[in-house]
């Protein structure tokens, strides 16, 4: 991801909590040996469940990463312990096949192993938009040297991803494992998403969560044997507010009052990050 210092956030707290505010990322895989059968690059979206570090609360020394092609720093395992991603994808996916066919390779590790590249998991947020050259209202009256932009805010993820599956042909120890995480994960995503995305927490009238075990036992066995997990172990993390930050304070306001006009709650949403994301002293 390009990064410039202007549009860098450092803080992994602040990370931390938008991944867990916009679950949904897309994961990007490069497996060797797919053939005419598998691309070497695939991508799905996927939600994910964020283990963190015992301490949440730790900003963390920065550096940067290496290969990231990055002017701006990311957080790596150097530094501080950047956590786990939890997640898990249908098996029929010919991504997910791609990493049961790689594991299971002559050699291979099978289920409870790890893919031999890194993967790359991102996050986006609903705040992004168009930026009009028409918003910027002291550089194009009197320069013109305006051109059309885009504003958005989004995190990448690094890691090695650990795949788990079903397999007939495993111990009973790797079968248990493989239960064990899928078991967890369902039931951790989705307790994450019905109290935070649905709002069903069960107060002030609210719906209380559904839970897993709310569905017949054989039925979830079933899926649980229809989708693979993947745990993800962080190694680096950076974060981009793309938000005007580069434009001087009159074009920048001018952003701010374009996106306001529009009146709508994405203008409004958009507006607010970029004052909140103005550059100090400028």
């Amino acid at each position: 991801m390009y990064l410039r210092e202007v549009h860098a956030e450092k803080r992994i707290a602040e990370l931390r909590a938008f991944i867990r505010a916009h679950p949904l990322g897309l994961l990007t895989t490069a497996i060797d040996g797919g053939g005419e059968e598998f691309p070497f690059l695939q991508a799905s979206r996927i939600p994910f469940v964020l283990d963190d570090p015992v301490d949440d609360s730790a900003d963390g020394p920065v550096a940067a990463t290496e290969g990231s092609g990055s002017t701006a720093p990311a957080a790596t395992t150097a530094e501080v312990n950047l956590g786990t991603l939890r997640g898990h994808i249908a098996r029929a996916n010919p991504q997910a096949r791609a990493m049961v066919a790689s594991l299971r390779g002559d050699g291979g590790a099978g289920s409870g192993g790890q893919l031999a590249r890194e993967v790359l998991v991102m996050f986006t947020s609903e705040l992004s938009s168009y930026v009009s050259p028409s918003f910027y209202v002291a550089s194009k009256p009197t320069t013109g040297r305006v051109v059309p932009t885009w504003n958005y805010i989004s995190v990448e993820v690094r890691g090695r991803a650990t795949v788990h599956y079903w397999d007939a042909e495993a111990g009973p120890e790797t079968a248990e494992a493989t239960t064990a995480f899928l078991q967890r994960q369902m039931a951790d995503l989705t307790r994450e998403c019905e109290e935070g995305q649905a709002q069903h927490d069960g107060r002030e009238g609210r719906e209380k969560a559904w839970q897993v075990g709310d569905a017949p036992p054989g039925y979830i066995a079933g899926l649980q044997r229809a989708v693979i997990g993947v745990e993800i172990t962080i190694t680096a993390i950076a974060g981009k507010w793309k938000m005007s930050q580069e434009s001087g304070e009159a074009d920048r306001e001018g952003v701010i009052a374009g996106f306001e006009a529009l009146g709508t709650d994405l203008g409004r949403g958009v507006a607010a990050v970029v004052r909140e994301r103005a550059p100090q002293g400028n």
